[in-house]
């Protein structure tokens, strides 16, 4: 159907018309323009009367959406350029892998779940990407970026099986990771999960949302290394397969403008309508693929429909009057999900029987043919020609929104069944009628029997599968981790003011911010660092980076700013290297895992700084962290304004008093809260060499606060301390006679000192130790225990004597983590910062939650049984 058909049934879908005669005039005439000028003086003329609508006040403006048909007409569509014999032959071929796989490991273990429907919906989808898309990375392409529905994995597992990279015994431990060694097999991960399976998985994709946010900064991240020249990325797309159901999810469309307005042509996403989430239809009572229609086009996006396969053509040809668009215009995805889970006959009664022209249209057609009549998601000369189109389109990114059925195949076991999502056995004629359905070359006990099929490594299916993968540049999914090394400079070139502070007042986010300046400095390093903010880089005092590096901006700076004469002055630019994402947390840590994960991803190891609220951190998206941390992140977080007490006057919403507690649950996360800026330098330094020079696939999450005190030198050989979670800071009042021990971390250290030179006024001696992280002694703590040897922390406070008094701005889970490997027969108590928080002074806050000086006093008098000062 051409697009003057289309507009022409399209408007027969419109209110009562009260001069026919007049409007077929028009019509006529934009046919006649079409006919002799094309189509794109039709769209100019078009423009030019919405704009002289617009300007007259008319109140109108083009509907959003179009006729429920495919967007690419049959005249439109490139000749397929595969065997379309042979692709069919395989792509029914991973559909019974996948489902075998699946069904075989829930009648060995009927607990371990898994998803069938999901991927025989998507098959084809994933099939027409890997069979003439999808590239590897290899010597000459740096290879495209691939998000696969979390769901489909088994699918992805399947033709990875096909291909030689996974065995029979793999595909037999399927979510058997733990046991699966035992038998000399791999576990396959439930979804795609790179720490679980790095040689494989790119993408984490699991949490719906995740996968659909990132691939549009992944995106963004290619163009902004492309415009600084570090690495030229136009070749490459990143290509996500998502589920319309995850299109509720808020990640999915938060960052939709931000694609559209950064032109990202090199991002192409299949959303895979088929119009059922867990439980029932996504749209029992509307429409998905209307509706997301509107949203993407509406947010700058280029859309393609692909709704209907090539078997309707035909029939689309003979309907002269419209009455299948009209007839689909009327159909809620609720009606249209029955459709899919009947057989033909009811088809015929209930979709073709709707009216005479309807009825007209299936005439001499066969039951089994209607039931065959397949959706565009599951042809692959209309999914071919969609990708065709979206991979040519440029100046916005394309998102194909792909009608399929979910189950398609399973037949009454589980197409387009309520039920269907959680299907996870068949019977043995549901198989049999899956073999048929699908044509596969079992028999009926190999079928019963779930065998695997794998075709002769010399049959055509073999040879073209290979052929088609090498001409796309190899395997994928596949992660690679080779990078070269990043040096990293001298500690004592950037960080010297902070390791000899000589009692300078500073904050550890001003120390931090100097720190940075000089970094970005560095001839190797500098170019290769990621200052990211979400909107608050004046706050945390980095503004003076705008002049030094700049703002990145895909389009420069078009304006100039009204800040212009000031040192300060707001500059943007195309090889600007600082990504200030505007208020957006989950954009701005998305951006981080672009960047903390280049080293995988594009074999350039970049370092990201991401410094933000604390309060805005893991709280607010802490799944994505947990997303980056699968996929082998490797980055520095700077929670800045940390802990409750802090940040004073801004209150209960802004006061973080539980990231460190979140930050330990990470295990390839290092988290650290420095008090001082010596302390800071080091921990910077270390993280650096680990992550650029030793590659090792940890991230960084240092607290900052804003408060600034007297900063002391670093203590002579104190490093090795910092890192592993705390030192010996000082010894106050007599050495012998009463004592006390008093550990504490962050802002609240000097609150610590205080109290300890006041006990020490009183002759108590008290020894001070500065607890830098407390997650990294609690993991020593746990791994030295299993080898039967002494904690750090225990050997750490061995020297010192009385009770042990802990501190922190964080709540009191925090330090009562190390509860455990403290030394024998001695009291511990901790303090912190428990509940919500307040608006008020530090001093206030801290005299509140009692972890202020006098506090800290007092909890130690208490353990010490001293009642009174000791004179």
């Amino acid at each position: 159907m051409n697009d003057m058909t289309q507009q022409s049934h399209f408007t027969q879908l419109t209110a009562a018309d009260t001069n026919p005669a007049e409007t077929q005039e028009w019509r006529d005439a934009l046919l006649s323009l079409a006919a002799t000028e094309g189509s794109a003086r039709v769209r100019q003329i078009l423009d030019e009367l919405a704009r002289l609508a617009r300007a007259q006040r008319m109140g109108w403006q083009p509907e959003l959406n179009t006729p429920y048909i495919n967007t690419i007409g049959v005249e439109q569509q490139p000749v397929f350029p595969g065997d379309l014999a042979i692709e069919e032959r395989l792509a029914s071929l991973m559909r019974w892998n996948a489902l075998a796989m699946v069904v075989r490991a829930n009648q060995a273990y009927g607990e371990l779940g898994g998803h069938i429907a999901s991927y025989a919906s998507a098959a084809d989808l994933f099939e027409t990407g890997f069979n003439h898309f999808f590239h590897a990375r290899n010597a000459t392409h740096g290879g495209d970026l691939v998000f696969f529905q979390p769901h489909s994995a088994p699918g992805v597992y399947a033709r990875a099986y096909l291909e030689g990279r996974l065995s029979e015994a793999d595909l037999m431990h399927y979510r058997q990771e733990i046991t699966a060694p035992e038998s000399g097999a791999r576990g396959l991960s439930s979804y795609p999960h790179p720490w679980l399976m790095p040689d494989f998985w790119q993408f984490p994709t699991g949490s719906m949302g995740i996968g659909p946010i990132s691939s549009i900064y992944h995106a963004r991240f290619m163009r902004y290394l492309t415009h600084r020249q570090l690495l030229d990325c136009g070749a490459r797309k990143v290509w996500g397969v998502f589920g319309d159901g995850e299109m509720d999810e808020p990640e999915s469309m938060s960052a939709l403008t931000l694609a559209a307005r950064e032109k990202l042509d090199n991002l192409v996403w299949v959303v895979n309508c088929n119009l059922q989430r867990l439980d029932g239809p996504v749209r029992g009572n509307g429409r998905i693929i209307d509706e997301l229609e509107k949203l993407f086009a509406g947010a700058g996006w280029n859309v393609i429909k692909l709704v209907w396969g090539s078997d309707w053509d035909g029939l689309f040809a003979r309907d002269t009057t419209g009455a299948l668009v009209r007839a689909f215009a009327n159909t809620v995805d609720g009606q249209m999900q029955t459709f899919a889970a009947k057989d033909g006959r009811f088809n015929r009664d209930n979709f073709f029987g709707q009216n005479p022209e309807l009825a007209a249209l299936a005439q001499g057609m066969t039951d089994e043919q209607i039931d065959r009549l397949k959706r565009g998601g599951h042809d692959l000369v209309k999914i071919h020609a969609a990708y065709a189109a979206a991979a040519a389109h440029t100046g916005q990114p394309t998102v194909i929104l792909a009608q399929t059925k979910k189950g398609y195949g399973m037949g009454s076991a589980g197409q387009g069944k309520m039920t269907t999502h959680s299907q996870k056995k068949l019977d043995e004629t549901d198989l049999i009628e899956f073999r048929n359905r699908f044509n596969l070359p079992l028999t009926d006990e190999q079928a019963k029997g779930l065998e695997f099929f794998k075709p002769a490594d010399d049959s055509p299916e073999m040879h073209y599968l290979r052929e088609r993968r090498a001409a796309l540049g190899g395997a994928l999914p596949q992660r690679e981790t080779a990078c070269a090394v990043v040096p990293v400079p001298a500690i004592d070139r950037y960080a010297q003011f902070a390791l000899k502070a000589d009692g300078k007042e500073m904050s550890t986010t001003m120390a931090f911010v100097r720190m940075l300046g000089t970094l970005l400095k560095d001839q190797e390093l500098g170019p290769r660092i990621v200052p990211i903010v979400a909107d608050e880089a004046r706050t945390f005092g980095m503004a003076n980076l705008f002049k030094q590096v700049g703002i990145y901006s895909s389009v420069g700076q078009r304006y100039a700013p009204e800040d212009i004469g000031s040192v300060l002055s707001y500059r943007e630019a195309l090889e600007g290297q600082i990504l200030e994402e505007g208020i957006s947390e989950a954009g701005a840590i998305a951006s981080w895992t672009a960047a903390a994960t280049s080293y995988s991803v594009h074999g350039l190891a970049m370092l990201p700084f991401y410094i933000y609220y604390s309060m805005f951190g893991f709280q607010r998206v802490g799944d994505a962290i947990w997303a980056a941390a699968d996929q082998r992140a490797r980055g520095f977080l700077l929670g800045a304004t940390s802990g409750r007490t802090t940040l004073s006057g801004e209150g209960l919403q802004h006061q973080d008093g539980s990231s460190h507690l979140v930050a330990a649950t990470i295990p390839n996360c290092k988290a650290y809260d420095p008090a001082f800026a010596g302390e800071l330098a080091v921990i910077i330094d270390a993280g650096m060499r680990e992550m650029l020079v030793e590659q090792q696939d940890v991230f960084y999450y240092v607290t900052l606060m804003n408060e600034n005190y007297a900063n002391p030198d670093l203590p002579e050989g104190a490093a090795g301390g910092v890192l592993r979670g705390g030192y010996h800071f000082g010894s106050y009042g007599p050495q012998g006679g009463e004592r006390v021990t008093l550990l504490g971390s962050g802002a609240i250290v000097t609150e610590v000192v205080q109290a300890a030179q006041q006990l020490a006024d009183h002759n108590i001696g008290v020894d001070v130790f500065s607890i830098t992280s407390w997650s990294e002694l609690a993991r020593d703590g746990m791994a030295q225990e299993a080898r039967g040897a002494d904690a750090y922390v225990a050997q750490l406070l061995a020297a010192s004597a009385g009770p042990i008094v802990a501190a922190t701005d964080y709540v009191r889970a925090v330090p009562e983590s190390v509860r455990a490997f403290m030394p024998q027969g001695r009291r511990y108590s901790t303090l912190g910062t428990d509940g919500f928080g307040r608006s008020d002074t530090r001093a206030a806050l801290r005299s509140f939650f009692k972890v202020d000086a006098e506090s800290i006093v007092a909890r130690a008098l208490a353990d010490m049984g001293v009642n009174a000062w000791v004179s």
